[in-house]
């Protein structure tokens, strides 16, 4: 009895970090979501880009690491999302009729032997859904500086969440980001 005690103890011990890792972003996330995030600086400029993800008052320097920690999420979403919707269409019946005759492998796959078809499906739909999330991001964070240019205080009131509305900014591009398009 004590010894099948044991082993259940044992057993819920190696499971339960395991759960845990299944949920965290892998190295590759983070490395896209850096990538991701270079991307938004250059396009943003410094200032725009500190007060959209920075949260430090003074000088804005944490808006590098929070980006690429929003970002790595973004990216493992989209890779969890992107293999759900191949599997999908891999499982179809009706795939051959929808495009063009071919098959998923034919369809997606490489070289004579459509090598790498799910991989590849998975990687275009990732792809596909962060460059969206990224250009979203980039034109609710252009709609907020023209929104906050045209009266400043009532861009903090309507935004701003803290003491002293500092998050405004970021507060607007994280909900016009995410807001549905029409």
């Amino acid at each position: 009895m004590k010894s099948r005690i044991l082993i259940a103890a044992a057993l819920a011990v190696l499971v339960i970090p395991a759960a845990s890792l299944a949920s965290a972003p892998t190295g590759q996330d983070r490395a896209n979501g850096a990538r991701s995030c270079r991307a938004l600086k250059a396009l943003l400029g410094e200032t725009l880009f500190g007060q959209t993800y920075g949260t430090v008052a003074t000088n804005r320097r944490n808006a590098f690491g929070r980006c690429v920690s929003q970002w790595a999420h973004t990216e493992q979403q989209s890779r969890i999302s992107a293999r759900s919707a191949c599997n999908t269409e891999r499982s179809d019946a009706n795939f051959a009729a929808t495009h063009g005759g071919k098959s998923f492998a034919e369809f997606y796959g490489t070289g004579p032997k459509h090598a790498n078809a799910f991989g590849r499906c998975v990687s275009s739909k990732a792809k596909a859904a962060v460059a969206e999330a990224r250009q979203n991001t980039l034109n609710a964070a252009r709609t907020c500086k023209a929104e906050r240019a045209l009266d400043a205080a009532a861009f903090r009131a309507k935004y701003g969440k803290n003491e002293n509305d500092r998050n405004a900014f970021g507060k607007c591009v994280s909900k016009l980001s995410k807001a549905p398009t029409a």
